[in-house]
């Protein structure tokens, strides 16, 4: 250390010997747009080092030794910085170095470090202080205004009613602070309407509000925090005001459409039960779908009912006594009967119509069990008996031998025994009393007959007789027995007003109808032998339509036996409406009938008491099943073929249908978008498309004179029928096979139809038809029609050198194709001579086609002249000067031409006489049309080499 004196003194420090000392902990408080922090307390750092001041005796010179030189701060992203004021003094301040966001962080804590300035000019033994901990905390700004959590708000009140609230709005703001992010106040802008705000949101209406005044409010709301910012968008708040509330089922579309064969269709998706939140215990709902009207109840397969039975598992001993009119079953031909065949086939009964089953039809004994059933609907009637089946005598007594019939809405079943050794007292008329005999609803009904027992079974319920009755057995007579439907046959003894005289030859007198049947009656079967059990007589009555469920668990629900009405129970709303909305209608039908179904929902609620405390209305809507896109079922095969004499009579005889196919097609729309810029475009196409589906019925007819059974006839192999279920009735119209069965088993079957005659000496031609059907009746194909021609040849040993006759078949695809020719067919390949009369006819045919043809040349010959001369013509008027005009003509290009177009024009003749070789009878008629052909022939070709001559003599090569 040096000292100097002087007048003045000076003292000035070498060397650096304390650190600078600060406070322990600072708290600052900085705002977040402001960049001064305000430290408690100050930041000033002190050293010892520093000497002191004297005043005015002294001069004192701080050296570098005593100075704060800075401040560092320690920690990661600490957005401040430190910066000394005052060398000498310590003094500092803390400044913001980088922009702060009070919402992305309130406080800051670091740590700080006071340094001094070391020893000499190049701050050598620099003393840093002790670390001192910093807490700066950030105050927010009002920058942010409130905001909605909605974009809009939604509620639904019920007129008449004052809430306390309706519905509640809800802002937020971003601010950091209590103050600034807290929503003081709440405005409805919307002026002049009955609602009000709070300051926590809630909207109440201040009056009863009208649903016949105003159906929606709309209300514009804003919202202002505690700085008094406004919301920056306000937010729109629509009320709608409802009716006073009604217990009801809601969403329920009334009409509801079914496509055919897209299995099950839910009825109620978005159905629900409304209740006004009363408090129930139970609620009970019925489901009815109303199918009356189709059909005979409900929509079901429209075979034959003798094909229904054998689809149900009956398949042998089944008569059916109301079979659809044909040829082979001609006896129900003048009843009515129902509109078109989308239906079965019902019958009508109006108190005048009776028909009489043809004799031999029903071999019924009593003595063994039979079964009789039918369709029937009936409604209240006059006293009188109303006959649904009866054998009664042919002639001369009135005694029914037995009998069905209505009497005051009771079905009774007369059953007189035949004459026994034993005349006493038996069981004779069994009686029901049934409302269903006079509902004016279809039933089915069916009686199993093992006497002296008799069970009846309606809609495949049994019911028991409440009476019966008993009487002596028949006495024995050699009259026959006439049995009739709709009515009984008697004789005419003239005390009934309900009768109706019919002449009877065979006995000689008049014999009249009574007891008249009014009503409808269908699927009249007795089967002999044999009784129907219980799982046919369900399957005979079950409907191929009704409602379905699943989710059963959840609810109890219970079906009536055809499934057209189910009644669910429940006592939880949410369970019963999952149920309700899983309720389905579904169609097995391949071909349903189309048409509306009506549908209706009845419920009952009860509340605690036990009581039907809420009313709810019974909703009504209907299913609309669409038209089925209906089938066309299609014939073809050979139509137009011949055979000789010999194979017709053969024990064969000849296939009538041997390459006979038969094919079923739909046609349907479909809609296709089109590619790149046309997408948008949508195109309906028709396309047609091949489907599979049962025959019921094929019909063979004779067209021209009916059968002689004497000499000819149709036959087909029983067996192979009997093989595919399928049965053959015939007369002297046709046949008639019937059964369900595939289109493949009804092609394979018709395959076999031949057709035989005996005596072929006056026969030259037979014309069959067949037509085929489906639903007993509703989908028929086209008439194919097919001509069989005889050829009569002379005795095949005497000409055993003769000409081969061609074997051709013409096969067509459409029935309705006409053939001009004969196609001869020698299906032996025999050799055979035509007879004399044949040859005539041939060469007097050939020589008018030769005739034909060479007057069509001729006439073209002098066309073309004509045309040439008007060109020549033309020529001749057209003069102009040509000396500058070169034209170069390519003979050989006209020959070639010509030549090539000739060559053409012979091929297609040849192939079209390649096609029509029937056309052909003998060798000799070819022959002679080539040598007459050939002459104009090579006089052409000279005539073309004439034409190809020019002058070459200009040509050089």
């Amino acid at each position: 250390m040096l000292f100097r004196l002087s007048s003045t003194f000076r003292i000035e420090v070498a060397f650096n010997k304390h650190k600078p000392w600060i406070e322990t902990t600072y708290h600052g408080i900085v705002t977040e747009n402001d960049n001064k922090v305000l430290l408690d307390p100050p930041l000033i750092a002190l050293d010892k080092d520093a000497p002191l001041r004297y005043a005015e005796s002294f001069e004192v010179t701080l050296t570098e030794e005593g100075e704060i030189c800075g401040f560092r701060i320690h920690g990661q992203n600490v957005p401040f910085e430190a910066v000394v004021l005052d060398k000498s003094t310590g003094e500092g301040v803390i400044r913001v170095k980088d922009k702060l966001d009070c919402e992305q962080q309130k406080e800051h804590t670091f740590t700080i470090q006071a340094y001094d300035c070391g020893e000499g000019p190049d701050g050598t033994n620099m003393k840093k202080s002790h670390k001192a901990t910093v807490h700066i905390q950030v105050n927010d700004i009002n920058e942010y205004s409130p905001v909605f959590k909605e974009k809009s708000y939604k509620a639904t009140v019920i007129e008449g009613k004052k809430y306390d609230s309706i519905l509640k709005v809800e802002a937020v703001d971003a601010d950091c602070s209590f103050q600034f992010s807290q929503i003081c106040n709440y405005e409805i802008v919307t002026p002049d309407v009955p609602f009000t705000v709070d300051k926590d949101g809630f909207i109440k209406n201040t009056e009863k509000l009208s649903y016949g005044k105003e159906r929606m409010y709309k209300l514009t709301v804003t919202a202002y925090d505690c700085g008094k910012n406004r919301a920056s968008e306000d937010v729109l708040v629509k009320i709608s005001v409802k009716p006073t509330c009604k217990p009801s089922w809601q969403g329920f579309n009334k009409r509801i459409e079914y496509e055919p064969g897209t299995g099950s269709l839910a009825l109620f998706p978005s159905m629900h039960l409304e209740t006004c939140d009363e408090p129930i215990t139970s609620i009970q709902a019925t489901i009815e779908l109303e199918t009356n009207h189709i059909g005979k109840g409900c929509d079901r397969d429209t075979y034959s009912e003798k094909s229904l039975h054998k689809l149900c598992g009956a398949s042998t001993g089944t008569v059916e006594l109301l079979p659809a009119p044909s040829s082979s079953a001609n006896w129900t031909l003048g009843l009515p009967t129902d509109n078109g065949h989308d239906s079965d086939q019902v019958f009508e009964f109006n108190g005048t119509q009776s028909i009489k089953v043809p004799d031999g039809m029903v071999s019924t004994s009593l003595k063994e069990p039979f079964t009789v059933s039918v369709w029937m609907r009936h409604g209240p009637g006059a006293h009188e008996k109303e006959t649904i089946l009866c054998n009664s005598d042919k002639r001369d007594m009135n005694r029914h031998h037995y009998s069905l019939y209505v009497h005051n809405c009771r079905l009774i079943l007369l059953l007189r025994q035949d004459p026994s050794e034993a005349e006493t007292y038996k069981p004779a008329e069994f009686h029901w009393k049934l409302d269903q005999v006079c509902d004016k609803e279809w039933h089915h009904y069916v009686l199993n007959v093992e006497f002296p027992t008799v069970s009846l079974f309606v809609d495949g319920t049994t019911f028991e007789p409440f009476l019966v009755t008993e009487d002596y057995p028949l006495h024995p007579t050699k009259i026959e027995t006439q049995l009739t439907i709709g009515a009984c046959w008697q004789e005419n003894s003239g005390h009934d007003n309900d009768t109706e005289t019919v002449s009877e030859s065979s006995s000689g007198g008049n014999a009249r109808m009574s007891q008249f049947f009014r009503g409808n009656l269908a699927g009249l079967i007795i089967r002999s032998g044999k009784l129907e059990n219980k799982k046919v007589i369900d399957c005979l009555y079950t409907c191929k339509e009704g409602l379905d469920v699943q989710l059963v668990s959840l609810c109890q629900v219970e079906f009536n036996p055809n499934q057209s009405a189910l009644t669910v129970e429940g006592d939880d709303i949410d369970a019963f409406d999952k149920v309700m909305q899983h309720i389905s209608y579904l169609n097995s039908r391949q071909f349903p009938t189309p048409g509306i179904r009506h549908l209706r929902v009845s419920t009952n609620i009860k509340c605690f008491n036990e009581d039907a405390c809420v009313m709810v209305p019974d909703a009504e809507g209907y299913v609309m099943v669409l038209q089925p896109e209906e089938p066309k079922i299609s014939l073809s095969g050979i139509d137009h073929f011949a055979r000789s004499a010999a194979e017709f009579e053969s024990q064969e005889g000849v296939t009538l249908f041997p390459e006979l196919r038969i094919v079923s097609t739909i046609t349907r729309e479909v809609e296709c978008e089109g590619e790149g810029w046309r997408k948008e475009i949508i195109q309906e196409t028709v396309v047609s498309e091949e489907i599979m589906h049962n025959l019921d019925t094929c019909e063979v007819t004779v067209v021209g004179d009916e059968l002689d059974g004497e000499h000819e006839g149709l036959e087909v192999d029983m067996s192979q029928l009997l093989q595919r279920s399928l049965e053959m009735s015939s007369s002297n119209l046709g046949l008639v096979i019937t059964g369900v069965n595939t289109m493949a088993n009804y092609e394979q079957v018709l395959h076999l139809i031949r057709y035989k005659n005996w005596h072929t000496e006056a026969l030259f031609d037979r014309k069959f038809k067949l037509v085929c059907s489906e639903l007993n009746g509703r989908y028929i194909s086209n008439d194919f029609k097919v001509e069989v021609n005889v050829i009569h040849t002379a005795n095949p040993v005497e000409h055993a050198n003769a000409m081969m006759q061609p074997n051709f078949n013409n096969p067509v695809h459409h029935a309705s194709v006409e053939l001009t020719g004969h196609n001869l067919v020698n299906a032996h390949q025999a050799s055979v001579i035509p007879s004399a009369a044949t040859i005539v006819i041939v060469v007097c045919v050939s020589f008018l086609v030769f005739m034909i043809i060479l007057g069509v040349f001729r006439i073209r010959a002098a066309h073309q002249r004509t045309m040439r001369d008007q060109e020549s013509g033309k020529e001749n008027e057209m003069d102009w000067d040509d000396s500058a005009l070169t034209i170069t003509v390519n003979p050989m290009e006209t020959y070639e031409d010509q030549h090539s177009s000739e060559e053409e024009e012979e091929e297609e003749e040849e192939s079209e006489d390649g096609e029509e070789e029937d056309d052909i009878t003998s060798a000799e008629s070819d022959s002679s049309e080539d040598e007459e052909a050939g002459e104009p022939e090579d006089q052409q070709v000279a005539n073309r080499q004439q034409q190809l001559e020019w002058d070459d003599s200009t040509l050089t090569y």
